[in-house]
């Protein structure tokens, strides 16, 4: 079981907003580009990179999709801060 993950996210308010993103992402959008200019989180100036991380860093919601999810793949989490768009890019 991996006990260590590292992702990007892009944090923002809404749900519209982070569905159109992931529908951009999946048309090619660079995840980097869409970060810096929609993500509420400081993250974002680094195109949304949280580094490498422990399970149970994170609120749960983001936890469960950084250990379970499909790498690679964007995916839509909602927890107390807003709309998390995530891309897991590896696990160990």
């Amino acid at each position: 079981m991996a006990r260590t993950a590292s992702a990007l996210h892009i944090l923002v308010k809404d749900k519209e907003l982070a569905d159109d993103i992931i529908g951009k992402l999946k048309k090619g959008a660079q995840f980097d580009v869409l970060a810096k200019k929609h993500s509420t989180c400081p993250s974002g100036k680094k195109g949304g990179s949280i580094g490498e991380f422990k399970k149970g860093d994170m609120v749960p919601a983001f936890d469960k999709i950084c250990f379970s999810g499909e790498l690679f793949t964007p995916h839509l989490v909602k927890t107390k801060f807003g709309w998390h768009v995530v891309k897991v890019l590896y696990r160990t």
